[in-house]
C-alpha cells in the first residue's frame, strides 16, 4: 500500500520535473564554440538563479531520494518475502 503510493507519487515528481526543465530557457550557444568564449557565456550572463532553476533542484533532488528510497523498500520487501516462502517450503523431518 506504502510503496504504491510512493511510486504514484515518484511519477508526478517525475512528470513535474520534466515539465519543469523544458520550460527554463536556454542558456545559449553549449557547443565548442562556447568554450573559446568567456566564462560569463558558458555558465550564463544572468549569474542569479531564477525560481524554476531552484524549483527544479528541489525536485531533483526528491526525484533522487525518492528513486533509492523505492530501491530499498522494495529490496526489504523482497527479502521478507523470499524469508516467508523459505520457511513454507522448508521439509518437515520423518520420525
Amino acid at each position: 500500500m506504502i510503496i504504491s503510493l510512493l511510486v504514484g507519487l515518484f511519477i508526478f515528481c517525475a512528470f513535474v520535473l520534466g515539465v519543469l526543465v523544458m520550460i527554463q530557457q536556454g542558456k545559449g550557444d553549449m557547443g565548442l564554440g562556447a568554450l573559446h568564449s568567456g566564462t560569463q557565456t558558458l555558465f550564463g550572463g544572468s549569474g542569479g538563479q531564477t525560481f524554476f532553476q531552484k524549483i527544479t533542484w528541489v525536485f531533483g533532488a526528491i526525484f533522487l531520494i525518492g528513486s533509492l528510497s523505492l530501491t530499498v523498500l522494495k529490496m526489504r520487501q523482497l527479502d521478507s518475502t523470499r524469508i516467508v516462502v523459505a520457511e513454507q517450503s522448508a521439509p518437515t523431518p520423518i520420525e
